[in-house]
């Protein structure tokens, strides 16, 4: 063992100085999200490009190859958490030495300046600024996918970053099933006679008020502030830098205080994920998350799972009358009703758990023709209103309320929007597992007391990293493969106690 330990210390200070550097990257990405000078994107993008350069050169470099080679021909071979880590490395060197780092950078550059662009784009409600540089990033995502190679699509390479183990073709059948099946739950739901509202509670919730609310929920939850933090952004989301260190971000609406309180809820769903990583695992795969897929399962299980059941609105009442007193004058059962309400809407992030689905399945299906080039950028906007009007009954306004609202297409993050569904699928097949390994749960959330929950999510999911793939992590969890009805029973349950 001691011929063979040298080589697999070298990759873990290897893999212990990427993951430094990768904190360095993703602190200046908050950084922009949140405190950047207007003027600053610029050389921020510089900043951006250097740091993912060197990290991207550190990864690729012979040497790597040659440890890994060496651990790989030992005898008596690796076996357990090593031989995972093993395996995991050999595909990230493999997929990493096929990118040259003057690609590298020149993306990270230009999703650097897109970012700012696709801000004000957004906010100008102007998608011709906005296109060139979609134009620009997809054509580098085109080139990334050609030098990673694939078997039927492109689509497929860029998927294989944010979910190993899943192609495009199965993503599309997976989808064609699911399709008819959330139209018609959504239907019954649109089709009730009484059916709440959000609008029901717009009233005037100070953002002082919501501040302090969701501080006070966060530690409750499990969320440790003294190792993260929640910050303001036009677009929510979860950074986790590394132990100790997770970023959080929402935006606030004073008529609305459930804009808040469920990005919160959702992005620290992420963060509990992130927060319970194995930090001694640092640098390795067994410190990271197996998935994107399997990170929006916990982002889901606590904002809708959790988040809106009967037990969350009940429990919460007297905190929330207490920092919003125009409460009073409902009753946490309306409120219940109110945050649970199926209506159509354009905006992913605020969408109903009913219709949020359909919302990723637009995505997919526009992203893969976009990759594939059938689907030209000056017609998107146009192809984004036609396929929204099928699939949720709404004539889009304007492009900021459609093709215009969502963050990952200026990070050049093509691949990403089916891990949305994905985790929906698996969130609900876990807390249904959960709630099976757990009888006393129903009465710990509703005393507030969510450690037994989290406690069950850190031994199935948390503790492992990446050393199942998220199909097999999900099996070993649940006790069976990932399986939509699970997700579907629970929607259908949903319309039926909304219509009770």
């Amino acid at each position: 063992m001691a011929s063979i330990s040298i080589p697999f210390q070298k990759l873990l200070q290897r893999g212990r100085e990427l993951s430094l550097l990768g904190a360095t990257g993703g602190l200046l990405g908050w950084d922009q999200e949140t405190l950047l000078p207007p003027k600053s994107h610029g050389f921020r993008a510089e900043q951006s490009a250097q740091i993912a350069g060197i990290a991207h050169h550190l990864a690729t470099t012979p040497e790597v190859g040659e440890w890994l080679s060496a651990c790989e021909n030992a005898k008596p071979a690796f076996d357990g958490p090593v031989a995972a880590c093993l395996v995991r490395w050999r595909r990230d060197y493999n997929r990493a030495t096929r990118i040259p780092v003057k690609l590298v950078e020149e993306n990270e550059r230009a999703s650097g300046l897109a970012r700012s662009v696709w801000a004000r784009a957004r906010k100008d409600n102007h998608f011709a600024s906005f296109a060139p540089h979609l134009e620009k990033l997809l054509s580098y995502a085109r080139q990334m996918a050609d030098l990673w190679g694939y078997s039927e699509q492109p689509y497929d390479a860029l998927l294989e970053g944010y979910e190993p183990g899943w192609t495009t073709l199965q993503i599309e059948t997976l989808f064609a099933k699911l399709q008819p099946r959330l139209m018609d739950i959504a239907q019954k739901a649109f089709a009730l006679p009484s059916m709440p509202s959000r609008k029901n509670l717009a009233g005037h919730y100070p953002r002082a008020g919501q501040e302090k609310f969701l501080q006070s929920l966060l530690p409750k939850i499990g969320f440790d502030l003294t190792a993260g933090r929640l910050d303001t952004s036009t677009h929510p989301f979860c950074s986790g830098l590394g132990p100790y260190d997770t970023r959080m971000t929402t935006r606030y609406d004073e008529s609305d205080f459930m804009v808040s309180l469920y990005g919160v809820l959702h992005e620290a769903g992420h963060g509990l994920y992130d927060q319970g990583l194995p930090e001694t695992e640092m640098g390795t795969p067994l410190g990271q998350a197996a998935s994107l897929g399997i990170h929006e399962s916990q982002s889901r299980l606590w904002e809708n799972r959790v988040g809106r059941s009967h037990s969350f609105w009940k429990a919460w009442w007297p905190e929330l009358i207490r920092a919003f007193p125009s409460l009073t004058r409902y009753s946490w059962e309306q409120g219940w009703l109110a945050a649970n309400a199926v209506e159509r809407s354009f905006i992913r992030v605020e969408a109903d758990e009913v219709t949020y689905d359909l919302h990723i399945l637009l995505r997919f299906q526009l992203e893969t023709r976009l990759v594939s080039g059938d689907l030209k950028v000056c017609d998107l906007p146009a192809a984004w209103n036609e396929l929204f009007q099928k699939l949720l009954g709404l004539e889009v306004p304007d492009d900021a309320k459609g093709c215009l609202q969502d963050i990952h297409w200026s990070l050049g993050g093509f691949g990403y929007f089916p891990t949305y569904t994905l985790g929906n699928l698996a969130g609900s097949q876990l807390w249904q597992a959960a709630r099976q390994s757990l009888p006393e749960l129903a009465v710990s959330l509703e005393s507030r007391d969510y450690h037994p929950l989290l406690q069950w999510l850190r031994n199935s999911i948390h503790a492992h990293g990446r050393r199942y793939l998220a199909g097999d992590l999900i099996q070993r969890a649940t006790g069976k493969p990932l399986d939509p009805q699970a997700h579907l029973s629970i929607l259908e349950q949903k319309v039926k106690d909304l219509s009770a």
